[in-house]
């Protein structure tokens, strides 16, 4: 009964709490205390099997110790002085205050409050230490030892494992049994302990493609298991095998790399075929492209090629890339650099499909701006061609004859790059030449009206008065106005 009126209390008391398990004995406390992780604990003085001065003192053995709290009666206190000796942090008399009883889970939850802050600090500290050891070619004597004596006796566990997955992979709940330690080198990694290892792997990591080092032990170890475990991460990228281990890493790369003979694999390999395949990319042969780089990254992924065999192939194709076509890339070159870190991605087929699909991408872009200069070009020669040639009955069907284009395609494709129409443009083109004739030439209108195209003297000056409001010959009495 008492203890479930403390249950009441602490449930009411608006501290939040997520889980109260009771206990009729000390030593039921304490093998729950060995079993799990118990923040705040309660306990009487006298119990049954074991009593609560035992029980402090049994559980001061204990990897994690929970604050505690005394309830007893006043005959007891005596027994309480001893047990605050050991740690315990309030004494309640029975029966106990409600209002007591909220104070003193508010000061627990202040308190543990700053020790989880102080934890989480700590480790962040220690994961950026950790990935200072994994990525440092060479470390002192004495940094190894200083960071050592940190890593080892409060965070680093007796043994341990290095996994290693893409970079940008999504976090997993933090736990104590394993560390997070984002971008490391080309991908992200956990340390976890080595009895956590299979647990983080069959869940947290399940959808990711995984490297695991040996197991190994201390921090003068870690840059060892970060190379062993990012090794293995490269197996299971060009095999997308999901969790791929060090041990069988080696092996399997001997042995699949084997399988196709050697003028077969050479025959892809060779930097003159990859650099073949980079040229194809802005021609019409963008299919064969495509099939030469799936034929070889779907042999990655069937073994018959190692991982070194990849990165070469991806070291000539993606500068031959960003050399032959620097001129168009532009905005698509953001979108390439990332093909020279892979092994950010997630696998192979991963890399297969998005290399695939920017080429296709970046070959419409080739094969657009190639029409669109070569139609700026021809609608040049169009230009050319109507300027020496208006003054003969010239229209849109001759002209784009002329320049060897589809008529409906000049039209629209002269209208982009003049702003006008055909019918327009000539008609100015040949009212601007008119009124130079008659402002600068004694030449008789209908003269005039023959130079500039019109055989028909009356439909010329129509068409006169209608752009310049006035008549040819009202125009040139007006241009020897302006003279005088």
């Amino acid at each position: 009964m008492i203890r479930q009126g403390i249950r009441a209390m602490i449930q009411r008391s608006g501290v939040p709490v997520e889980t109260i398990i009771e206990c009729n004995n000390g030593q039921m406390a304490l093998d729950v205390l060995a079993s799990q992780k118990v923040d705040v604990m309660f306990t009487d003085i006298r119990m049954p099997k074991m009593d609560g001065i035992e029980l402090v003192r049994e559980m001061q053995q204990l990897p994690e110790r929970p604050l505690t709290v005394v309830i007893s009666g006043y005959d007891d206190f005596s027994y309480a002085v001893e047990m605050l000796r050991n740690g315990v942090r309030e004494y309640l008399l029975k029966p106990v205050d409600r209002d007591k009883m909220r104070e003193v889970l508010e000061s627990m939850e202040q308190e543990l409050e700053k020790k989880r802050e102080e934890e989480s600090h700590l480790r962040r500290l220690g994961c950026r230490q950790m990935k200072q050891v994994m990525l440092a070619e060479t470390m002192t004597e004495w940094e190894l030892e200083s960071l050592s004596g940190r890593l080892d006796n409060h965070l680093l566990y007796p043994s341990y494992y290095v996994c290693c997955l893409e970079k940008g992979s999504v976090k997993a709940e933090e736990r104590d049994a394993y560390f997070f330690l984002e971008e490391v080198g080309e991908g992200a990694a956990y340390v976890v302990s080595e009895e956590n290892c299979g647990f983080l792997l069959k869940n947290e990591l399940r959808d990711s493609y995984v490297g695991v080092s040996l197991p190994h032990h201390g921090t003068g170890e870690l840059r060892r298991a970060w190379l062993e475990a990012s090794r293995a991460r490269k197996h299971a990228f060009c095999r997308c095998q999901h969790v791929s281990h060090y041990e069988e890493t080696e092996e399997i790369q001997q042995a699949e790399a084997g399988n196709l003979q050697n003028g077969e694999k050479e025959e892809l390999l060779q930097d003159g075929t990859i650099l073949k395949v980079v040229q194809m990319i802005g021609t019409d042969k963008i299919k064969e492209a495509l099939r030469l780089v799936e034929q070889f990254l779907g042999r990655i992924r069937r073994g018959s090629y190692t991982t070194e065999e990849l990165e070469h192939y991806m070291e000539v194709l993606i500068p031959g890339i960003q050399k032959t076509y620097q001129n168009a890339l532009e905005e698509k070159k953001e979108d390439l650099e990332r093909f020279s870190r892979f092994y950010e991605l997630p696998s192979v087929e991963v890399l297969m499909e998005e290399l695939t699909g920017w080429m296709i991408a970046f070959h419409e872009k080739i094969d657009t701006r190639f029409e669109d200069y070569r139609n700026k070009q021809k609608m040049e020669q169009a230009i050319a061609y109507i300027r020496k040639n208006y003054s003969s009955d010239l229209n849109m069907a001759v002209v784009s004859n002329y320049v060897s284009m589809n008529y409906s395609l000049f039209s629209y494709a002269f209208k982009q790059y003049t702003g006008k129409n055909f019918v327009n443009y000539l008609k100015d083109l040949r009212m601007e030449e008119a009124k130079r004739l008659l402002a600068q030439t004694q030449l008789r209108v209908v003269e005039i009206s023959q130079q500039v195209g019109y055989e028909n003297e009356k439909h010329f000056m129509k068409i006169f008065k209608s752009v310049c409001g006035v008549s040819p010959t009202e125009y040139r009495k007006n241009m020897e106005f302006t003279k005088h």
